[in-house]
């Protein structure tokens, strides 16, 4: 890889809105605001709408779509042409 030419890679809060949850990763985003995390130290924050935590695929309250029911409907009303 070339030098110089990569974005700086560090750790980072990204912080939940939707559920309130944060999680301290690595990244190259950054940010103005910073928070202080459970060791003490000083990170940059992103605050995202939605992560793993609140989304609905990832907590178990996806709706299931119907979608044998869908056909089956709509081969009622058209028919097999």
């Amino acid at each position: 890889m070339k030098p110089g030419i990569h974005p700086a890679y560090g750790p980072v809060v990204f912080r939940d809105s939707a559920s309130g949850t944060a999680f301290l990763t690595r990244s190259t985003m950054t940010s103005p605001k910073t928070i202080e995390w459970e060791d003490g130290r000083t990170y940059p924050v992103v605050d995202v709408e939605i992560s793993s935590a609140s989304h609905p695929f990832y907590t178990g309250t996806a709706r299931v779509m119907d979608t044998a029911g869908r056909v089956e409907r709509f081969e009622r009303r058209y028919g097999a042409r």
